[in-house]
């Protein structure tokens, strides 16, 4: 079964940032579902530079035709100045649970 499900990956620097976004996202039909998962730790090259910082990921459930705008708005909440922003195609799924996503982010 062919979907139209993305789950998307986002890092936050702590579970303040996490929550309101999360929060935004769900109270603007632009996700169904986020999932919280502490504790990650990051290494990554930033202005020339290894960094390492402890986040927070957010696995974000939404629509295909909601990502262009689910992806607005948590750039433009994000406090990161270039945010992680990756989705993956679900390309299979629970049919109740693929119609649950696509319901609940109906714009």
């Amino acid at each position: 079964m062919s979907t139209d499900t993305l789950l998307v990956l986002t890092t936050c620097p702590d579970d303040s940032a996490a929550e309101r976004l999360a929060t935004a996202l769900i109270d603007l039909r632009l996700a169904a579902c986020v999932s919280r998962v502490p504790g990650l730790a990051s290494w990554y090259r930033w202005e020339g530079r290894v960094a390492r910082d402890d986040e927070v990921l957010l696995l974000v459930k939404t629509s295909r035709d909601r990502f262009a705008d689910m992806a607005a708005k948590l750039t433009e909440l994000h406090p990161y100045e270039v945010p992680e922003v990756l989705a993956f195609e679900a390309s299979e799924g629970l049919a109740a649970y693929v119609d649950w996503v696509r319901a609940e982010t109906r714009g």
